[in-house]
């Protein structure tokens, strides 16, 4: 289920296309909110329109920025999936899915990309160029061993596709920090609203042409049906190709940027921020030290846990059921016009004194819906032919998948509200920059404790072999030696789902109320005095 963010939502989310609804993806960038916090800052207006012909330039080069930047995201989000066709346990799963917190952790070494640079190069182009020549290179390595890291002799490699993709997203987290910062600075005041446009469409575009526009063309399902006029054994497209290519892209497109962009040698720091590392550090512990952030923090990082069985866990279970994983990605194509449109009608509600409201009263509702994804999972067999799913199915889907959108973008743009309305405005970036990371972290962990431990609530029976079980790989393997089969008897997706439902509504309950007390705190408890960390 996603997000490409909460991530942004989109996205989104975040992890799996289409079905994944967690903080991982595709939306991290208004999470983040540095060009947010910057028009919160200075308290600018939307932009009327650009008119300088420069500026246009200046924009469409930060809108293929943050294109190149949501592609590692795209294909970090499709490797699941693919993983999960290769019949990979859920702890492999878990153990994979630390590939998506760069994204969330990438504030602890902000204030280093920030602070440590080459004056005459750039201050933005110290960083941002080198990252993203690793990343080419590192694309155009990886177009060579992904394979083999995918199909080995004894299965995927695991341990080595995890910390090969980590690295993946590690840089291109870093390169988010790079292009945030230059986006602030290389736009005029005038038009500096279009940042957060650009950081919003153009990830949202990567992250698409990485994982939905990817997983459809490499099927070979898809692309017989739909593209070719005779089949072929192998979709149009190879994991191998798509790195290699968007390797050389980011090489070329790197090296134009290093020779003829030129970075704003006049750019002064602002008085509102940290000029140093140990500054921006010392800024990060006070901050967190308050007792209303601290209060927030300690909340917000647990209120996720009743999502984390639908969010990280039910697009795997369909892929599982036998739902094409390119279908599943390309259901967030009709859902695009549905997530544009409700941050601007949820903000309606949220802009007022008490946004935290609305995440409170969403919050139900969105549990209730990972009951409905649990029986959409049970359904799902009973209603294929023969590999194939009737029509209905995937409008049933799409239907539960966008209510759930309306849930999840209410606490999305609530807790964005929230973050915004008690930033010190002395300190906003960092600040909100903060809260953000935190909210974003809430998100990130469940998930991961969510897939590690389906495998451990699920129960086989060795069946044809008896006095053998199933409790363990190498269980498993006796069991299939002497003759028998493994069949599942309970699915540890449908007890988990139920397990977060009941700690969701107990949250709920216990700590909803005091979470929307925070809204009642005085403004001077958010207040964070800059003599406290100089």
């Amino acid at each position: 289920m996603e997000n490409h963010k909460e991530s942004r939502h989109r996205r989104h989310n975040g992890q799996y296309p289409a079905m994944n609804t967690t903080d991982y993806s595709g939306q991290e960038e208004l999470e983040d909110g540095d060009s947010e916090a910057l028009l919160h800052d200075y308290k600018l207006s939307a932009p009327k329109g650009i008119t300088s012909k420069g500026e246009i330039g200046n924009v469409l080069l930060l809108l293929f920025l943050y294109i190149l930047q949501g592609i590692p995201l795209g294909l970090a989000g499709s490797v699941p999936l693919i993983l999960q066709s290769k019949n990979v346990s859920y702890r492999d799963q878990a153990f994979f899915s630390f590939v998506f917190w760069p994204f969330s952790l990438k504030l602890l070494w902000a204030p280093l990309v920030d602070s440590l640079y080459i004056k005459k190069f750039g201050r933005r182009k110290s960083w941002l160029v080198p990252t993203q020549y690793v990343l080419g290179l590192f694309m155009m390595y990886l177009s060579v061993k992904v394979d083999d890291l995918l199909s080995g002799e004894h299965g995927p490699d695991i341990l080595a596709l995890t910390v090969t993709f980590f690295l993946f997203e590690f840089l291109a987290a870093t390169q988010d920090v790079a292009v945030d910062g230059w986006a602030l600075t290389m736009l005029s005041r005038e038009n500096v609203g279009y940042a957060s446009t650009c950081n919003s469409v153009g990830q949202t575009a990567g992250y698409f042409m990485g994982n939905v526009l990817f997983l459809a063309l490499e099927s070979a399902d898809f692309c017989n049906k739909y593209l070719r006029f005779s089949p072929q054994p192998k979709g149009m497209v190879t994991l191998s190709d798509f790195l290699l290519f968007w390797g050389a892209v980011f090489l070329i497109t790197t090296t134009l940027v290093a020779v003829l962009k030129k970075e704003n040698q006049n750019e002064k720091t602002s008085k509102e921020e940290t000029k140093s590392v140990k500054e921006a550090y010392c800024l990060l512990l006070s901050i967190v030290k308050m007792p209303a952030v601290l209060k927030f923090c300690i909340m917000i990082l647990t209120a996720k846990i009743g999502f984390s069985a639908t969010d990280a866990v039910t697009g795997l279970k369909l892929v599982e059921r036998g739902v094409p994983k390119e279908h599943l990605a390309l259901l967030a194509v009709p859902m695009v016009p549905l997530q544009i449109l409700l941050p601007l009608i949820i903000s309606k509600y949220t802009a007022g004194p008490k946004p935290l409201n609305v995440f409170h009263k969403a919050m139900p509702f969105r549990l209730l819906m990972g009951l409905e994804f649990a029986l959409i999972v049970w359904w799902t067999p009973r209603v294929s032919h023969e590999g194939e799913f009737p029509l209905y199915y995937y409008f049933v889907l799409l239907l539960s998948y966008a209510l759930h959108q309306i849930t999840l973008y209410s606490m999305f743009v609530a807790i964005m509200a929230f973050n915004a309305k008690v930033s010190d405005p002395l300190i906003g970036g960092t600040y909100m920059t903060l809260l953000n990371t935190v909210s974003n972290l809430g998100g990130n962990w469940p998930a991961t404790v969510a897939l590690w431990l389906v495998d451990y609530m699920t129960t086989k029976e060795c069946v044809g072999a008896s006095g053998q079980s199933c409790g363990g790989h190498e269980a498993v393997e006796l069991c299939v030696k002497s003759g028998g089969s493994c069949v599942m008897t309970l699915d540890g997706y449908y007890v988990e789902s139920f397990v977060c439902v009941v700690l969701g509504f107990a949250w709920w309950f216990l700590l909803g109320p005091k979470f929307k007390k925070l809204q009642d705190e005085e403004p001077s408890s958010w207040k964070c005095r800059r003599r406290n960390y100089i």
